[in-house]
């Protein structure tokens, strides 16, 4: 199961589509070929996402996963 603290490079590992799912939500997750340092939730929290945004991008995730 994805949650917002995940590392992203975690992330990125265990589900390759989530590269484009959030760079699509403007989530860039990956520069110069190299997941982003730091959790989902960190990521998301740089780019001014509230929590409630954050939750409904875990839940997206998790069923990005589970398809």
């Amino acid at each position: 199961m994805i949650t917002k603290d995940i590392l992203v490079e975690d992330l990125v590992e265990e589900l390759p589509d989530s590269v484009i799912f959030l760079r699509e939500r403007g989530l860039v997750c990956i520069l110069c070929g190299e997941p982003v340092w730091g959790t989902l939730n960190e990521l998301a929290k740089s780019k001014n996402f509230t929590d409630d945004q954050i939750d409904e991008v875990v839940v997206q995730l998790n069923r990005l996963r589970n398809n």
